[in-house]
């Protein structure tokens, strides 16, 4: 899964932007934050991401979890939004089946942190 990092001086409209078109490619997008200003910015882009894609029938959901990084030697907890279509979101929950064959190698499946969170 594509992984954009979002700070606190992003531009929301070109995250935004980014967002929309892997989106669209690919289908979902995973969104990773450090921090409260980064998180705004990310929530911001992903609400003008939801007014690009709208016109497509794509009706974004957003999945929060925690990770733990490493920035310059230090361990850091971050945010990871895993950002997709509510219809693919449903279909995978409900077990329908659901082409994902374009994905092959892209999904990684989570696994439990050393804090306890399960990255996503």
């Amino acid at each position: 899964m594509e992984q954009l990092k979002v700070s606190t001086r992003s531009n929301p409209n070109s995250v935004a932007g980014a967002m929309a078109g892997v989106l669209r490619q690919v289908g979902s997008v995973e969104v990773q934050v450090v921090g409260a200003g980064a998180l705004n910015q990310a929530i911001k882009a992903m609400a003008i991401a939801r007014g690009y894609v709208a016109a497509s029938g794509i009706d974004l959901v957003c999945v929060p979890s925690f990770a733990d990084i490493e920035i310059d030697g230090e361990r850091r907890t971050a945010i990871r939004l895993v950002i997709e279509d509510r219809e693919r979101r449903t279909a995978e929950a409900s077990g329908s089946e659901v082409d994902l064959t374009h994905l092959d190698g892209l999904v990684e499946r989570p696994a439990p942190t050393s804090n306890g969170h399960r990255l996503n």
